[in-house]
């Protein structure tokens, strides 16, 4: 990859500021569109700043703290949107488990999904108040000011190569060695720098289309089963005794097992190959 990478990056620093303004764009596109409901407003504001966080990570060598310093305010204020994330979650892996062959019912998949989806826009309600979404519009135009006065024009892809190198390193240190067993915790970190490297390396997919497009679909491949796990996590403590799907805990508990054991198989094998490369590869 990386004699591949340094051929010519002539105009990279320019196609880096491109992509910081759709960023933002895109952001303020979720924040203000009247179309969006409030649960989609919120999948669409967590997509959007999460480029936008690994976008500002990779910029933290070259333009330093500035960077940084939004970085850490955005992941705050998303933090604010946390609330009705676990609710969501638990949905996704009930779709999960009902696209897996599980045998529950149409009717009780229906009646797990009203309930998950009153808790999960009743949270969602609470968390986007008028002030987090005006605190979310002043911090959108306070980045876009901001990230106008960095030279992002001068910037090539040597510059910006050992943060590539460093949020893969951090990826691949993660995986781990007995994937049965391992930590939902640790999977989630594990996801959350897949995800990261799969937003850093959508950027320089302009120098190496072909390459870094297979290199990226596959890093989303991977997040997408590390993702599942955690959506299965999630949805364990919904069944768990005097919470909400608690009755059918012996019924889902068997599933939910079965269907993480497939997920973690399949991403031992994704993470074999999407870290087969050492870092220094950038």
């Amino acid at each position: 990859m990386a004699g591949a990478m340094g051929e010519d990056s002539a105009g990279f620093g320019g196609h880096l500021g491109m992509a910081g303004r759709s960023m933002l764009a895109n952001a303020r596109l979720a924040l203000d569109d009247p179309a969006l409901s409030d649960p989609a407003r919120v999948h669409e504001l967590r997509k959007a700043f999460k480029r936008w966080r690994a976008f500002l990570r990779l910029l933290a060598g070259p333009i330093g703290e500035p960077a940084e310093a939004l970085r850490l305010d955005a992941r705050a204020l998303m933090r604010r949107l946390s609330g009705a994330r676990d609710a969501q979650g638990a949905l996704d892996a009930i779709d999960d488990l009902a696209g897996g062959g599980s045998d529950l019912s149409p009717r009780t998949l229906r009646t797990i999904r009203a309930r998950l989806t009153a808790l999960r826009d009743a949270a969602e309600s609470a968390s986007l108040t008028p002030d987090l979404r005006a605190d979310i519009a002043s911090y959108l135009a306070r980045a876009g000011d901001t990230m106008e006065t960095w030279p992002l024009g001068g910037i090539g892809f040597a510059a910006i190569a050992d943060g590539l190198a460093t949020t893969y390193r951090r990826a691949r240190q993660l995986t781990p060695d007995d994937w049965p067993d391992s930590d939902p915790a640790h999977l989630h970190e594990l996801r959350r720098r897949v995800v990261e490297h799969r937003h850093q390396t959508e950027l320089i997919e302009p120098l190496w289309p072909r390459v870094t497009k297979a290199w990226s679909d596959e890093a989303q491949r991977l997040r997408n089963r590390l993702g599942a796990c955690q959506d299965l996590g999630v949805l364990v403590g919904f069944i768990a005794p005097r919470q909400p799907l608690a009755a059918w805990r012996a019924r889902l508990m068997p599933l939910i097992a079965a269907r993480r054991e497939r997920h973690l198989k399949n991403a031992a094998r994704l993470a074999g190959r999407l870290f087969a490369e050492k870092p220094k590869a950038f």
